[in-house]
This record gives C-alpha cells, structure tokens and sequence, in this order.
C-alpha cells in the first residue's frame, strides 16, 4: 500500500504574536514494514531558523522559529509512505505467558528490562493504579499468552467504551475516563497503556495516521482524515506488538507511524511557545490521507522553506 499524508495545522492568534519557537513530529518514521519515500515541510511564515534531529526515541523532529510579528501560522506536512504487508506468525509463534513476561521485565540484570524499564514506568498521560490493574485483570488469567491477553484488552476496550470527540482533552485525567466510559483514540491508548504498566508490563504510545472512508454512496471530504493514536506491548525475545483499540484492530497496511514514547506529550504533532498572541487560541487542523497507484512516483526528500 502507497499513502499520501497531507497534514496542516492553522494558528489563527488574534492578537500579533512577536515570535514563536516550535517542535514538530510530523515526518514518518522508517520501519522494516514502513517506509517514507518524501517528505515536505511548508511553514508559513517563513521560519528564521530551522533545523531537524532525532530525539530519544529515534523519531524524527523539526525545530523552527519565526521572530516576525504574525497573526497565522500555518504549517504544512506532506509525506508520501509506503507500507508493506505484515505478518503476525512470528509474533504468535513466540508469544509467552504474560506473568512471565512481568518476571523478566521486572529483571534489572536483562538487557530487555534496561533498554525497555521506561515504558514499564508512570508519564505523565500514563500513570498506573489500582483501579486500572483492576480493569485489566479480567484479561490476564495466570498463564494467559501476553498478545492473547492484550488482545482482549483491546476488544474489551473498544467495545466497553464510546468514542466521544467532545468528552475529553489532552489534560482530562484517565480515572475519569474509565468511569465515564468515553473518550477519543489518544485517551483508549493512554489507558490500556496504563493498564498494562499497572501490570508490570512494558508499553509505549504511538502516533500516526489511518485512513477513514466516508459512509458508502458519500464522496469523501477534505480534510477529514484525522491524526490517530493506539499503542504497543513488548514482548520479550520477539519485540514490540501494536493494537489499535478504537478500531479494534492489529495495524497492519492501514496504519501509518510516525512517532512513539512514553505518551502523546513525547510525540505531540505540533507544540511550542509564543510570545504575544491570544492564550485562548485553538489550531485548525486537517488531514487529507489517500491511497496511491503503486506505480506513482515519490516526491522524493524536498528541505522545508
């Protein structure tokens, strides 16, 4: 599969702001099912400084300032991905118990438990609890293989829970969104990871893009694509393991990954400072994802303005 991501996002301030500095995880990463084959960063206005790196995670961030006096930013990615199809066997042929995968997380002399402890440990979206062990436990009888368990964690959670745009921000706080059974992709994602850490397990966040289709007969609109979130378990010896609890799925060719952490405050799309402006305001954003003849040619690495 060949995909087309088209991601803007719109600053309208109100008030000038005098300068901004900005972080962006907005390129694709490189996987071995997953490739970028270009990328493009249009930012408007034209930034006087611009630089990018990988952070510790290996994700690819683009810093950039604009020390003009401006009212709208506007900041526009477009990465052409290509992903090839995955295969779970090896992953289900190696799957193990899940209480000893807590064991040997749970080991500080194993190279798996140094390299991974951090996603065993409370972020600050992702923090473990009882009441969320609690929740979890129904998935994870002594013995259970670990994606076998998660896999129901996963069906639980999408069945269980009602996707509500307007229930929840990036601030609401995970009890309230397991007693009120709402909330959005970034919240089931924060909240089986936080399940999983409250049983000793490693898991991480995941940010990225999949395609949505508009209702049959419906021509598909502009901008309707949305950025998207699920999550990732490590299974030792084999490596890391996505579900996709909103759509109840393992992401396989529909999912584009551009950045994982801890949770969404270590791989957020867009975020920075301003001075001046309106403290109130909220960006626009729109995604366009589409799917490509595979014998389209790639826009190739174009640097950003």
């Amino acid at each position: 599969m060949k995909y087309r991501v088209v991601h803007k996002t719109e600053y309208l301030y109100g008030i000038t702001v005098s300068q901004c500095h900005n972080l962006a995880h907005l390129r694709p990463r490189n996987l071995p099912a997953q490739q970028c084959l270009g990328h493009r960063l249009q930012i408007d206005p034209l930034p006087m400084d611009l630089a990018e790196h990988e952070d510790f995670f290996g994700n690819h961030v683009s810093y950039f300032s604009i020390q003009q006096p401006h009212q709208v930013l506007t900041v526009t990615a477009t990465s052409e991905i290509q992903l090839y199809p995955g295969n779970d066997q090896l992953a289900l042929e190696n799957d193990m118990p899940w209480d000893e995968v807590r064991v040997r997380m749970a080991d500080p002399l194993t190279d798996t438990a140094r390299e991974n402890r951090q996603f065993v440990l409370d972020s600050p979206h992702a923090t473990t609890a009882p009441e969320l062990a609690d929740y979890a436990t129904p998935s994870f009888p002594i013995g259970r293989p670990l994606l076998e368990a998660v896999a129901d964690l996963m069906e639980r959670v999408h069945h269980e829970f009602t996707y509500d745009p307007g229930f929840s921000t990036v601030s609401t706080p995970l009890a309230e969104v397991l007693s009120s059974r709402r909330g959005v992709c970034q919240d089931f994602a924060h909240l089986a990871i936080a399940c999983l850490r409250s049983l000793g397990l490693a898991a991480r966040y995941v940010s990225g893009y999949i395609q949505t289709l508009p209702p049959p007969g419906q021509p598909k609109q502009p901008g309707a694509d949305e950025s998207h979130a699920w999550f990732s378990v490590y299974l030792p010896d084999v490596g890391w393991h996505d579900f996709d609890p909103t759509n109840n799925r393992v992401p396989l060719d529909e999912h584009v990954t551009t950045a994982w952490g801890r949770d969404y405050a270590d791989v957020t799309p867009l975020k920075g400072i301003i001075f001046g402006g309106d403290p109130g305001h909220r960006p626009q954003v729109s995604v366009d994802m589409e799917r490509l003849p595979e014998n389209n040619a790639p826009p190739g690495e174009q640097p950003a303005p």
